[in-house]
């Protein structure tokens, strides 16, 4: 049935079905749709010409075309299949209420375009105005409305499943190519979007088996908060989507492979994931509102346009075992907008093909296991901002099936004899892990941390870092840097007036001029509970240690020390108060990539405590003047400096021996001669 609010002279509907013979598919579930004699391919082709006799055959639709004219809004009211569809330019095609259109040609989705990014409506997409021939389908189906931050937002996806099965009302199956699609099950699935926010599988329910999807969509998503314009989507309480030898290949801004929402189990194993960043509409601007958010903002020292995956929600578990992921830019793994969830990594191959990027981020309580992979990251390996626990190590099937146990990841037996024993191996562009908030880091294993610039950066942050070298890890700083803690130097959010922003992200960073005031509040001398914090176990390392945290109001707080403790480890470098200083003054957008780089001089001490303890079988060698508050060495500690040199410690301006088995407390300076 076709409505239209035209006529024509003659006061007759002027939108034309050219036959009125037109086919329409009635919405009943399906317990089986099934494409027979298309192949399987790693590479996922379309088998266009196949796809097309199936159709026609089964439509008779051969000859039939459609056209709306300009100043012409069509209304269907059911799926209609024609050879040739024509939209002119200020012509349109409308669903009922309730419902939404998608385009298929030759059983690919293309056509549909955002209304408006930033209009109350602009979050539902329109049929492009053209011409399009084939075997073209207009899929009416019921509208998947998401509620996410007072919005609604009608989802279109090819199939939908839900706790009885595949729901065919919500599944655009026209955009099925090839594959056998089952209540429970899907294998070989075949999907290709040209368009723009449209879904691939979405899976709100149940328990759900996606056995060597081929998925390929071009195209910008929408909102990658709640999965609008993803490949996969498994989402809601109860529900399990285990997905096994995946291909999906995206490109396009928010174009997200896989997202894991609101309480689900996701398993992704054995797959090959890759995304790149796609064209950012004209009229976007950075914003933090996750309504429409469609960058990573510049603030944390990223850029990027498209994550490719996304943890979210509340106690959702995602775990990717044996697969590759690749991202142009932005995040491999992400975790936003959720709490206390699982994000679980094993024997996975993750890299950035461009220039800037994270491997993990960490937010809302959130616990990562990621044991045995392989990273080439852009900028970093993790973003801690509020993390539960991060933990670097090694894998095992005995270590993968007792986290399989404790967090009830959902993998089977099968899985986890699969695991390889592997160690992580880390090897960064930039730096190795960057602290915005609070988050336990732990290594240990055989993990390699091969970083060109500093390993763990923390910006006024309570960072706790805790390394066991004991099976073999490793940290290799190129630039020398260890441990660098630092103001932080995230500009912030500007407010902004009007509709749709709270804020965006304008701001720009001054490095501050003004020299250091000791606090009255603040004592550097004992370490407290919002100190950034190092524990270093059973290791050798080679590298500096600096404390450029200004306090005394002067960084936006009264002080914060930098607390080291070293057992059974050796230590060659530099551990020292110091003045952090950006190589550039201002920091914006346009060099947002000087976040975080700063120049050292070891300093006294003011607000910047450094608190060492060098425990049992320890020693430091001292590679250049060190300032301290606190020193404490275990009775068969040792203070050395390089073959052919002197170290000498000052306490309070009093020059005092070094001795094993002692503490000593204040303005405490080591110099090498």
């Amino acid at each position: 049935m076709v409505r239209t609010n035209s006529k024509d002279a003659d006061g007759q509907a002027d939108a034309s079905l050219m036959d009125r013979n037109v086919t329409y598919r009635a919405r009943n579930r399906a317990l089986l749709v099934a494409v027979a004699g298309l192949a399987m391919t790693p590479a996922l082709v379309t088998p266009a010409t196949a796809n097309s006799a199936r159709k026609g055959a089964e439509n008779g639709t051969s000859g039939k075309t459609l056209t709306v004219k300009s100043g012409q809004t069509l209304e269907l009211t059911e799926t209609t299949t024609v050879s040739e569809l024509t939209i002119a330019d200020g012509g349109a095609i409308a669903a009922p209420d309730g419902y939404s259109l998608t385009l298929t040609v030759n059983g690919v989705e293309t056509g549909s375009k955002l209304d408006d990014l930033y209009d109350n409506d602009g979050i539902v997409t329109h049929i492009a105005a053209g011409t399009y021939r084939g075997d073209v389908v207009i899929d009416v189906a019921a509208a998947n409305t998401i509620t996410y931050n007072s919005r609604s937002w009608p989802i279109r996806q090819a199939v939908y499943v839900d706790a009885d099965g595949i729901d065919r009302d919500k599944s655009v199956l026209s955009a099925v190519l090839g594959g056998r699609v089952r209540d429970t099950s899907a294998t070989g699935l075949q999907l290709v979007s040209k368009g723009e926010s449209f879904n691939g599988v979405y899976v709100a329910g149940g328990s759900y088996e996606l056995n060597s999807p081929r998925i390929k969509f071009d195209g910008n998503g929408r909102c990658d908060f709640i999965g609008y314009g993803a490949s996969v989507v498994g989402t809601g309480e109860g529900t399990t989507l285990v997905i096994d030898d995946a291909h999906i290949d995206n490109r396009g801004v928010v174009r997200t492979a896989v997202i894991a929402d609101a309480t689900a189990t996701v398993v992704v194993k054995n797959s090959t994931i890759k995304v790149a960043d796609g064209e950012l509409p004209s009229d976007y601007q950075d914003t933090g509102d996750t309504s429409f958010m469609m960058t990573c903002p510049w603030l944390l020292g990223v850029y990027g346009t498209v994550r490719a995956t996304n943890l979210l929600g509340t106690d959702t578990k995602a775990t990717y075992l044996n697969t590759s992921i690749t991202n142009e830019n932005w995040g491999l793994l992400s975790v936003d907008s959720g709490k206390n969830c699982t994000l679980t990594a094993v024997n996975c191959d993750l890299k950035h093909t461009g220039t800037s990027g994270y491997g993990t981020y960490a937010i809302g309580n959130t616990t990562e296991h990621l044991l045995g992979n392989d990273w080439d990251v852009a900028t970093y390996a993790s973003i801690l901002w509020g993390a539960a626990l991060i933990h670097y190590g090694d894998s095992s099937p005995a270590a993968v099936k007792a986290l399989n146990d404790s967090a009830s990841l959902g993998l089977s037996a099968r899985d986890i004899a699969s695991v390889r024993t592997r160690r992580t191996r880390i090897n960064s562009k930039r730096f190795g892990f960057m602290w915005q908030s609070t988050g336990p880091l732990v290594i240990d294993g055989g993990t390699q941390v091969t970083t060109k610039e500093t390993v763990f950066l923390s910006k006024a942050a309570a960072s706790s870092v805790t390394v066991d070298g004991s099976k073999g890890a490793r940290l290799t700083p190129a630039n020398g840097v260890l441990y660098q803690l630092m103001d932080n130097d995230n500009a912030g959010k500007v407010v902004v007036s009007g509709y749709p922003w709270t804020a965006n992200y304008t701001a720009s960073y001054t490095q501050p001029t003004a020299a250091a005031v000791k606090s009255t509040s603040f004592d550097p001398t004992t370490a407290q509970s919002a100190d950034a914090k190092g524990t270093f176990t059973d290791i050798s390392l080679k590298g500096d240690f600096y404390n450029g945290v200004l306090g005394g109001g002067v960084g936006s707080l009264q002080g914060k020390n930098l607390v080291l403790d070293f057992t059974r480890s050796t230590v060659e470098g530099v551990i020292s108060a110091s003045t952090a200083v950006h190589n550039v003054s201002t920091i914006n957008k346009a060099n947002f990539d000087q976040l975080g780089v700063v120049n050292n001089t070891p300093s006294a001490v003011v607000n910047n405590g450094v608190i060492v303890t060098l425990g049992s079988g320890s020693t430091w060698t001292v590679t250049g003047t060190s300032y301290l508050s606190s020193l404490t060495l275990a009775s068969d500690a040792a203070v050395k400096a390089p073959r052919g040199k002197k170290v000498t410690l000052t306490v309070d301006g009093t020059a005092t021996e070094i001795k094993a088995g002692s503490a000593y407390t204040g303005a405490v300076t080591l110099t090498v001669a």
